[in-house]
């Protein structure tokens, strides 16, 4: 008995501590936020943030900040929302079907992920400003999309496999077609792996920046990356203003991981009981 609440104490102590690594960086972009210079640049670091200095976030507010968040949020959840859309019948097709070309088409997907964004960035300027496509959301959407989408394929693909295929059979028998196979049986069974790869994409249209500080001129276009990275100047930096940006930027993607994580784990758990 005392072995298991030993245990059980160290297994506790061991997650607090992982907890604790994981909010540090959030807790420590918040404390300097919050810190004066002179605190800032002196002896010794400060680690308690100064609430009376809230008026720091009042101040980065001041600009173009809540359109970049709202710019950077339409990014992220046109990528994801597109993804998904494209990504599932994609998946379904390459898992079920069997048609010509269909080697060279996975073949493709794995070898656009050998090619880095920087070595795209021209040919797809020249693409997008025949398309009228420069500083434009739309044309942001479709880049990350572009480059999330194999990923996601292959990935829900994986989960499409490990459904057995009677399932399918018996649906058809029932007179059930395509795309009634693909909303109303996969879809709820790889529930779970469809939010795991919402964050994927999601992720991916809010951290984008190569592509966003080349096609986004103005300022009102740009996404929350490219307008956190033009608070660093060449003779100073307004280091307090910087970290309260960030942690507004922060806040809104853990937010949507916290919540996405939810249904994973209840999807997993679904199953698992239905199993």
């Amino acid at each position: 008995m005392r072995r298991l609440h030993i245990g059980t104490s160290a297994r506790i102590i061991g997650v607090l501590v992982i907890l604790g690594i994981a909010v540090f960086p959030l807790y420590w972009m918040f404390v300097t936020s919050l810190t004066s210079n002179q605190a800032l640049f002196g002896s010794s670091a400060q680690m308690f943030p100064d609430l009376t200095r809230l008026g720091t976030y009042g101040e980065a507010l001041s600009g173009n900040v809540l359109r970049w968040l709202m710019n950077s949020t339409i990014i992220a959840a046109g990528t994801c929302l597109l993804t998904a859309v494209l990504a599932l019948p994609f998946a379904y097709a390459l898992s079920r079907f069997r048609f010509r070309w269909k080697s060279i088409i996975v073949i493709g997907l794995f070898l656009t992920q050998m090619l880095p964004e920087a070595l795209l960035v021209v040919p797809l300027f020249a693409l997008f400003r025949i398309l009228d496509l420069l500083n434009s959301l739309v044309g942001l959407i479709l880049v990350c999309t572009a480059f999330v989408l194999p990923i996601v394929v292959f990935i829900l693909k994986g989960a499409i496999d490990g459904i057995p295929r009677e399932l399918e059979e018996s649906a058809r028998i029932d007179g059930c077609r395509p795309f009634g196979i693909l909303t109303r049986i996969y879809l709820p069974l790889i529930a779970p792996t469809i939010a795991a790869t919402a964050v994927i994409s999601f992720f991916s249209g809010w951290n984008e920046y190569v592509f966003a500080v080349t096609f986004a001129f103005d300022p009102a276009m740009q996404p929350m990356s490219v307008g956190l990275a033009s608070f660093i100047g060449e003779l100073s930096t307004p280091v307090q203003t910087v970290m309260a940006v960030a942690v507004m930027y922060t806040l809104p993607a853990v937010a949507f991981y916290l919540f996405a994580q939810k249904y994973v784990v209840s999807g997993m758990t679904a199953g698992a009981v239905k199993g």
